[in-house]
């Protein structure tokens, strides 16, 4: 580390559990982050000022002039730029010696793929279900940690997938795709501004937990947060020995286990959507 990075981090370097090796494990790792919106506005801000060595930034979607109440990578001189290049601009003038990829663009199939093979970890910052179960899938298939966060009107959730170990569970063991489930939106039903900054900060801290090898994940803990009342409730859920993605005969093994019906139908944007 050079003498203005050890001054940079310096408040983690002085944390027993972290010190310098952690802060180097920080430097070298690679974050994709799927959705600049909610939840990714605060988890990219985090992660870029704690010195996440590279961070590829992915939304299909431009900046409205509706996301400026909670979607704070974003300004209103911004409006009608691509979310992409709005957060780019925004983590650099943060943290301008990390490496910052954005990228507008609806990730689907081999695209996602490629992306999620790439990168050290995931976060999960969508908001519907068809992309997360893609996301999912990929992660399964590279065994790759997959951070994962909710919000929509007063109600939140965050929960690891730690796929690089053989018993932990994955998106799909908790939340079975084809399911039916009612999908809404913030657009529609609201979503309470600071709700989304509170679950996208605790993805950027599990993100940088997991980045440098330290603490207990929320692997196998489901966190549900109930902001009008301030509650919070955990589920403990295990690994679904007969999941048809990370079982034993996972589809997420398989050749083609990308594709999905309408897995591509709806943007990777926004963070809005509560499973």
């Amino acid at each position: 580390m050079t003498d203005e990075q050890l001054l940079r981090y310096s408040r983690h370097i002085l944390l027993d559990a972290l010190g310098i090796e952690g802060q180097e494990r920080i430097l070298a790792t690679h974050a994709l982050i799927i959705g600049a919106g909610g939840l990714g506005s605060p988890a990219a801000l985090y992660l870029a000022s704690a010195g996440i060595g590279k961070i590829t930034l992915v939304d299909d979607d431009s900046v409205d002039f509706t996301n400026l109440q909670r979607q704070i990578l974003h300004t209103q001189a911004r409006v009608g730029m691509a979310k992409a290049e709005s957060g780019r601009q925004a983590l650099a003038a943060i943290n301008p010696e990390i490496e910052i990829v954005p990228l507008q663009a609806r990730l689907s199939g081999a695209a996602l793929d490629d992306l999620v093979a790439s990168a050290d970890l995931v976060l999960d910052c969508t908001d519907n279900f068809a992309t997360r179960h893609a996301i999912n899938r990929a992660c399964v298939h590279h065994r790759k940690p997959l951070v994962s966060g909710a919000a929509i009107r007063f109600d939140g959730q965050i929960s690891v997938y730690d796929l690089r170990r053989d018993d932990a569970p994955c998106y799909h063991c908790l939340f079975p795709e084809g399911e039916d489930v009612e999908e809404v939106r913030c657009a529609v039903m609201g979503v309470f501004s600071p709700l989304t900054g509170i679950i996208g900060t605790m993805q950027a801290a599990e993100a940088l937990k997991l980045a440098a090898g330290i603490g207990e994940s929320l692997s196998g803990r489901l966190l549900l947060l109930d902001a009008l009342d301030m509650e919070w409730r955990t589920v403990r859920f295990k690994k679904d020995g007969g999941c048809a993605v990370c079982g034993p005969t996972a589809a997420g093994q398989l050749p083609g286990y990308l594709p999905r019906p309408d897995a591509d139908h709806e943007s990777a944007t926004g963070a809005c959507r509560l499973a």
